[in-house]
């Protein structure tokens, strides 16, 4: 995808480097940097995704977004600075999958107790009455009839998208959904258009 595409809606705050580059993936964790990737530095809680950009570079990534530029700019590298990392990868994610959540009734539900119980009942009625739909929850997560296996209540902003284009391209018209209080915390429902919730 290309780079100025990628950006709509997203607010940059600085620009260093062409804009005019295609993107071939997305990555917030530098290990998993290839070839013309978009790497998002991200402050966490244990580590600051700032101090891996270097990494992120030597394995292929083309452009970096962050919240600091580093001290040494590399010419063949485009810089885009952000107010926050974490918010901006959640649009980025979205635009690269084409904004799925605005093509299904997305369906959120969050609380301390119940979640998997509610989106797996909404799940298997609207199925049984002939909806294609999705499930993510924290037992497994469900395209159509496809059973993929959880890794988490509320995947990383980047496999979410992912998982919600996947399931557009199968025909889904639902999508039912656990939201943890992590979730949101960590803005990995960032971008997401949500029906209801």
């Amino acid at each position: 995808m290309n780079l100025e595409k990628l950006l709509a809606n997203i607010t940059v705050l600085e620009t260093k480097g062409t804009l005019d580059k295609e993107v071939s993936v997305l990555v917030f964790d530098s290990r998993k940097a290839v070839e013309n990737a978009l790497y998002v530095a991200i402050k966490g809680v244990v580590a600051d995704g700032h101090s891996f950009i270097n990494s992120a570079i030597e394995k292929g990534a083309k452009i970096i977004v962050c919240e600091a530029l580093p001290e040494t700019i590399n010419e063949k590298i485009t810089y885009i600075l952000v107010k926050d990392s974490s918010k901006a990868l959640g649009h980025l994610a979205s635009n690269f999958y084409d904004n799925p959540s605005k093509k299904l009734n997305l369906v959120g539900v969050t609380g301390t107790n119940g979640k998997t119980s509610v989106t797996t009942l909404l799940f298997d009625i609207f199925k049984n009455l002939g909806y294609p739909s999705a499930l993510i929850s924290t037992v497994e997560y469900r395209i159509a009839d496809e059973v993929i296996p959880s890794t988490h209540t509320t995947p990383d902003v980047i496999r979410l998208n992912e998982m919600l284009a996947k399931a557009v391209d199968k025909g889904c018209e639902y999508a039912f959904m656990e939201v943890s209080s992590h979730g949101i915390t960590q803005d990995r429902i960032e971008g997401l258009h949500f029906k209801i919730a």
